[in-house]
């Protein structure tokens, strides 16, 4: 019979995935060096990156199941401990898995899983009103009390998804503020109960200042930017190299690709988070292993949730749309500090797996963050583009119209695209002093919107900003060179290519160059003028 090696797409259950054969790329080394160096930790990452896995993990290593780490690095770094591989009582509440959008979701959740270890341990427990959220810490306390009584060890707390039940509620304040009350009341249990804890471990996508864990338990040690830890969660370049070399043959084979240019373009698509500034870099793990399973590059991380929460808040902020690719700065400080009602999105941005670590100011301790990879930015700013054209429908079909168009050399039909894009555009509803603003906004983020998702199938290059709406443009053996005036003609747009030598990098390749310098109206809220000038050689 045929060795089928097994990737574990979707599978968060450690035994499960050791047991049915499933390759798993080793990360116990992690777990033994956090259980013998501390005692109550806190790690975010976003969505889909393997937190249930890593905590399942922890989860067959406190219940002392030796036989499923057979062969993994834990096995021998625990050899001579002979306090290892004890059967400690777990307490494992898993918010992963639910929905919260609801009232009293979150309640049930919590009384069943009670519900369940009070049977366990043989709990008479007698509540009049079992969904009473103020009885919930007095439970969990009874819980871990009797575990260790009858176990004679301490227990081992695991939290997956801590903040779920907020991030659900995140539409309905009132909803989040219940469930916040809710939380802190059961999370706050866990210092009273120190002595009676061998260990605590929550995972989170977010770290919302609000809910008083974060400083009622102010011995949790939040590993999330930690160099040691950066890629506990998350598919390292090695790793992959190392663990998943017959899936890339195969990969590359079916896509007519070399292995070299198959890891390049893998890399490109889904490698590139960093949760540290001098830490290697991971790849997605649900998009990786997809692709490999599917052998094909497609958005598979951003297709299992819409981004509707983030477009709202960076509409409600100030930041500019352009600022997403040319990239932003945060301190440390408020990567990690997510609140809801913050105005600024960057923290949300980054601690959701939209925006990522890819500079540092040592001097001046403050991170430059990006988009990770390409699917992030590309399926981000497709879901982005009807809320900058006001409408619901995908104008996906429309860029490839316009890369058509490119790929053809027909430039006159690209300008009359971008006409009819700016036709579609809304009147503003803005005061009469802010309507120019408006009007210039909507202008740049048009062009923004075509020419970032041009990059999909071109070498888009900024001469100086989107902001400013020049681009350079690559395509096969043709080098576009674009300059936006607005209210001013066409002809300006032209001299300005000229006198900034925007050809100049590009006249010794023996492309083919063309200049396009346009005119958009305040007035006509429109192109109204273009000229296409092609360079003599």
């Amino acid at each position: 019979m045929q060795n089928i090696r097994k990737l574990p797409i979707g599978i968060q259950s450690f035994e499960d995935l050791r047991k049915n054969n499933y390759i798993y790329i080793d990360k116990t080394e992690f777990i033994y060096t956090l259980v013998h160096s501390g005692k109550v930790y806190f790690l975010s990452r976003p969505r889909r990156f393997g937190k249930s896995l890593f905590l399942s993990t922890l989860k067959a290593y406190f219940e002392g199941k030796k036989e499923l780490f057979n062969g993994l690095k834990i096995e021998q770094l625990e050899k001579d401990n002979p306090d290892a591989w004890k059967a400690y009582p777990v307490i494992y509440l898993n918010f992963a898995q639910n929905s919260f959008s609801k009232e009293v979701s979150l309640e049930k959740t919590i009384n069943l899983q009670l519900d369940e270890y009070e049977k366990k341990y043989e709990i008479q427990a007698d509540y009049k009103d079992p969904l009473d959220p103020t009885n919930f810490a007095g439970r969990f306390i009874n819980i871990v009390q009797t575990a260790r009584k009858k176990t004679g060890l301490q227990a081992a707390v695991l939290i997956d998804e801590y903040d779920k039940p907020l991030l659900d509620a995140q539409s309905n304040e009132s909803l989040v503020n219940e469930n916040r009350e809710t939380l802190r009341g059961l999370y706050v249990t866990l210092k009273a109960l120190d002595e009676d804890l061998k260990f605590v471990f929550l995972t989170g996508v977010t770290k919302f200042s609000k809910v008083s864990i974060f400083s009622d338990l102010n011995q949790l040690n939040d590993i999330s930017i930690t160099s040691q830890y950066a890629t506990a969660c998350g598919i390292t370049e090695k790793e992959m190299l190392e663990n998943l070399a017959p899936e890339i043959e195969a990969f590359a084979e079916n896509n007519g690709l070399s292995k070299e240019e198959c890891v390049n373009q893998l890399e490109q698509m889904y490698d590139g988070y960093h949760f540290h500034h001098e830490a290697d870099g991971v790849y997605n793990p649900f998009s990786l292993l997809n692709a490999l399973y599917s052998k094909d590059f497609s958005f598979y991380w951003f297709a299992t949730g819409t981004p509707t929460f983030l477009i709202k808040k960076l509409q409600e902020s100030t930041m500019n749309y352009m600022d997403l690719s040319n990239g932003v700065e945060a301190t440390a400080q408020e990567l990690q500090d997510y609140r809801s009602d913050n105005p600024n999105p960057v923290p949300l941005f980054y601690q959701t797996g939209y925006l990522t670590i890819k500079g540092y100011d040592r001097e001046f301790g403050v991170y430059l963050l990006k988009y990770p990879n390409n699917e992030v930015k590309y399926a981000f700013i497709n879901s982005l583009a009807p809320a900058i054209l006001n409408n619901n429908r995908s104008t996906g079909l429309d860029v490839v119209s316009f890369a058509r168009d490119i790929k053809k050399g027909d430039i006159e039909s690209v300008m009359a695209r971008f006409k009819s894009l700016f036709a579609t555009l809304p009147y503003t509803t803005a005061r009469k002093e802010k309507q120019d603003s408006v009007i210039e906004q909507n202008f740049q983020n048009v062009f923004y919107l075509v020419f970032t998702l041009l990059g999909q199938w071109s070498t888009v290059e900024e001469t100086s900003s989107f902001g400013r709406a020049d681009c350079v443009l690559l395509n096969g053996n043709n080098v576009y060179i674009f300059e936006f005036k607005r209210d001013k003609g066409a002809d300006e747009a032209l001299n300005q290519i000229e006198e900034a030598k925007y050809a100049g990098p590009y006249k010794s390749s023996g492309k083919r160059i063309v200049k396009i310098g346009a005119s958009f109206s305040t007035k006509e809220r429109n192109l109204v003028e273009w000229k296409i000038v092609e360079e003599i050689r």
